[in-house]
């Protein structure tokens, strides 16, 4: 970068998507309020919205109102979306953070 440029806040990129994202913070939390995603994640709402609506659409979740909330239930026999990992499922995306999260950080 040119030392009169101040250098990025965050990556510029990463390995996981913001689909994978909000699909493991629903994971871990079901009942998990758009809000709190967003602020977790690092987006906005309405990103988030989008995006639950795309998981959705594409069988990875359905959605239940329970009184002013939703609570998420995944499908995590859906397999990923890119013809070269058209055959795992997204069950495998899900374990291996739940196993950091209930392990710790390796």
């Amino acid at each position: 970068m040119s030392p009169d440029l101040p250098e990025p806040a965050g990556p510029r990129w990463t390995f996981l998507t913001h689909h994978a994202r909000v699909l493991l913070e629903i994971a871990r939390d079901p009942e998990v309020r758009v809000r709190e995603v967003a602020v977790g994640i690092g987006i906005t709402e309405r990103t988030v919205q989008t995006i639950v609506g795309d998981l959705h659409e594409a069988g990875y979740l359905t959605r239940e109102r329970v009184g002013r909330r939703n609570r998420y239930h995944l499908n995590p026999d859906q397999h990923f979306r890119y013809p070269t990992e058209a055959d795992v499922p997204v069950r495998r995306l899900i374990d291996m953070f739940s196993d950091r999260d209930l392990h710790g950080s390796p």
